[in-house]
């Protein structure tokens, strides 16, 4: 399959969230070999006592507790639908952009010359913005191009916006879409080709607990279509207890 891709709430505190997110990056670029371009991201801690770490805070608790997973990716009562998701995008990103620093040296285009989850599933770039025909690329670029789009988009005040006044943009959720379908593809990529390299790093329970959150949470708020998760279909429904 290839790709060509691309609810409105105000919001009281992913602002706080965002703008702390952007900040001092250079240090935590050095601890990942030559993945260390400007797309990574690290997560920065917030201020207690808002409700964006309360929000953080429980995101956060869910991961690796794959008994509560089910109950736990569900918006908590009151919140803004809009303001979990991209609390969750944030986090994911951020775990799935450290996972595959940590191979990505081994990722280099002589090896890896199109991005690709095993036969069948070959992936072609397209961000229909710099680039609206879908274009072939090694692995490596995929995944500079798409965290750098990613990026894009949470420096975008008008898609991620940071003051309190400012709604999230009523495409908010098919744009959150696009980003955890091709997150998916970075997840299966690490899986099919680099789990034996996971596993030398001691990396593989950091790996399985933050691919079982995202899987719940993506059923949960009906993120990635089934066809999608088609390369991993048969441990999905080992972590999950059901197919794909």
């Amino acid at each position: 399959p290839t790709h060509t891709h691309s609810t409105t709430h105000t919001h009281t505190h992913t602002h706080i969230y965002i703008q702390r997110e952007r900040r001092d990056t250079d240090t935590t670029r050095a601890m990942f070999g030559r993945h260390n371009n400007k797309t990574f991201r690290p997560k920065k801690k917030i201020t207690k006592g808002t409700k964006t770490y309360k929000l953080h805070q429980q995101a956060q608790a869910t991961l690796g507790i794959s008994q509560n997973l089910r109950s736990a990716v569900k918006c908590p009562n009151g919140e803004d639908t809009n303001e979990w998701l991209a609390v969750h995008t944030i986090d994911f990103y951020n775990q799935i952009n450290l996972l595959y620093g940590s191979i990505d040296e081994f990722s280099d285009e002589d090896k890896f010359p199109q991005m690709n989850a095993g036969p069948g599933y070959v992936y072609l770039w397209a961000d229909g913005e710099k680039v609206k025909k879908p274009i072939p690329v090694s692995a490596r670029k995929y995944v500079d191009l798409l965290f750098a789009w990613i990026q894009s988009k949470f420096d975008d005040e008008n898609v991620f916006p940071t003051a309190m006044d400012v709604p999230f943009p009523k495409d908010f959720k098919p744009l959150v879409r696009t980003m955890f379908k091709r997150l998916f593809r970075v997840l299966a990529f690490i899986y099919v080709h680099h789990f034996r390299r996971i596993q030398e790093l001691q990396e593989e329970a950091h790996l399985n607990a933050v691919f079982k959150h995202f899987l719940f949470f993506t059923d949960e708020f009906q993120l990635i279509d089934s066809r999608e998760m088609a390369p991993l279909a048969a441990l999905i429904e080992k972590f999950t207890g059901k197919k794909p």
